[in-house]
């Protein structure tokens, strides 16, 4: 199972875990991503192109499918204006085999980050708006 969106809306990340802990195999790893207040920013806008979004992280995700033996994945990348501490990311992985979900799940987080069409836009503290070179999607 492979489930790939690109949303304005929130999304609830205990049911994306209970949606991969249904497949009853043996470890579920997850990573989920808030947008944070750097630089007094008070709020983002990140910017796509759908179709061309949604293809890349299905690519990103079939090269996920093909490394390791894994019976889900969901990837979730939201869009649109967001506020600090609003969840941007969903990365989430079932697998047999706990080694190979955490493995899947660092590639996965890695490969969004720099793979993943979006552009982010933040808002400063003197209201002026600055382009960010890449969309971080974890710590």
């Amino acid at each position: 199972m492979i489930d790939v969106r690109v949303q304005a809306a929130d999304f609830d990340s205990g049911r994306q875990l209970a949606r991969l802990e249904e497949l009853g195999k043996g470890a579920v790893a997850s990573l989920i991503a808030m947008v944070e207040a750097e630089d007094g920013v008070s709020k983002i806008v990140v910017e796509q192109y759908a179709a061309m979004a949604k293809a890349e992280l299905g690519r990103i995700a079939g090269d996920a499918e093909a490394r390791w033996p894994l019976a889900g994945i969901i990837l979730i990348h939201r869009h649109g204006a967001l506020a600090p501490g609003d969840r941007i990311l969903f990365v989430g992985v079932a697998a047999a085999d706990r080694k190979a979900a955490t493995e899947a799940l660092s590639f996965l987080s890695r490969a969004m980050r720099e793979r993943a069409p979006f552009w982010r836009k933040e808002k400063l503290p003197d209201g002026a708006w600055r382009w960010t070179e890449s969309l971080p999607t974890e710590g």
